[in-house]
């Protein structure tokens, strides 16, 4: 009986050294890879943290500068975390905090610049868009029409397309495209849900200024649909 399970495990430990010679290199070099993902992944996690732990520190710089007014810090504070950390949220947020306390210091050029980055190089489709819309108000106050209308033509997430159209409608309004301001600001007073209160009244003030009663699809004011 002894003799009949020693011929066994021999079989079996022939068997499996013949799968080890066949399979082991192959076996030994994918589980090398599984680990070193493993290592990678957990190495770029750490990676995202710290940065996004030191960016953090930055951007309270920038929002330090930013309340003091102080405009030449916050440049400076925004090209560090440009250079830095330029690809993570809190360099998106400090660009569209400097942009606002550049405009209102008189550094309209500045301004664009940051918003352009932010338009750019931002991780979150939200923020883009909101430096979008900002940027295009820049260019739109400069009488820089085509431009704001050129930065307004990509598309836009689902939460923005309303805002987007009513700027377009500003732009074409002052164009001259009367027509083509209608239907932008109807597209955006059709987006706008009742829980956007004033900013869907305003944009039916300025379709009612236009002649177009926004609630009875295209028609004009006070006439009958």
């Amino acid at each position: 009986m002894a003799t009949h399970l020693d011929l066994e495990e021999q079989e079996q430990l022939d068997a499996l050294k013949h799968f080890w010679n066949k399979w082991g290199n192959l076996i030994t070099w994918v589980l090398i890879a599984v680990l070193a993902a493993y290592a990678a992944w957990n190495g770029w996690q750490y990676w995202q943290r710290r940065q996004a732990a030191l960016a953090a520190v930055m951007y309270d710089e920038v929002d330090r500068a930013a309340q003091a007014g102080d405009v030449t810090r916050v440049q400076r504070a925004l090209t560090d975390m440009q250079d830095k950390y330029g690809g993570t949220a809190y360099a998106a947020q400090a660009g569209l905090l400097g942009a606002k306390v550049l405009e209102e210091k008189g550094k309209p050029a500045d301004a664009k610049a940051a918003l352009s980055r932010v338009a750019d190089k931002a991780p979150d489709d939200g923020l883009r868009a909101v430096a979008r819309l900002r940027l295009a108000s820049l260019l739109l106050a400069e009488k820089a029409y085509d431009e704001a209308l050129k930065v307004l033509s990509d598309s836009f997430p689902p939460a923005f397309t309303a805002l987007a159209a009513d700027r377009r409608g500003d732009v074409l309004l002052l164009q001259g495209k009367r027509d083509q301001a209608v239907a932008e600001f109807g597209k955006a007073y059709q987006g706008l849900t009742a829980d956007s209160g004033d900013y869907r009244r305003l944009v039916g003030m300025k379709l009612n200024a236009l002649g177009i009663d926004p609630d009875a699809g295209g028609v004009k004011a006070g006439a009958a649909s």
